[in-house]
């Protein structure tokens, strides 16, 4: 049965996702100045949710074995790579599919 600090590590792992696309596509635009290219919504709201997700990860810790954390960071990997084809339009290659396949069986090999 999954724990309630499980769970909040899957939170982590997805705020933290997204915040990674936010970042992303803040350095996908061009921008008038320097100081516009580092204070802008995207930026700001990328930032914020890895505070986000860095406390929910301490949280997270504190009530599951360390021994999961690192197998479920992972997922996170899996997550940006979907994101960024749905919300940033990146195509999946051979090459990508085939490393996330890797990650999955990983995590699965791990539980089993």
């Amino acid at each position: 049965m999954i724990n309630r600090f499980v769970l909040c590590m899957f939170m982590s792992v997805s705020v933290a996702s997204v915040s990674q696309i936010l970042l992303k596509k803040s350095a996908m635009k061009t921008y008038s100045s320097f100081i516009k290219e580092y204070v802008n919504p995207f930026v700001i709201g990328g930032y914020g949710l890895l505070v986000l997700s860095m406390l929910l990860t301490i949280f997270a810790y504190s009530g599951m074995e360390y021994k999961n954390g690192p197998v479920i960071e992972s997922f996170g990997n899996v997550l940006v790579l979907v994101l960024g084809c749905i919300f940033l339009k990146e195509k999946l290659s051979l090459k990508k599919f085939l490393g996330v396949g890797c990650i999955i069986l990983g995590m699965a090999v791990f539980y089993i």
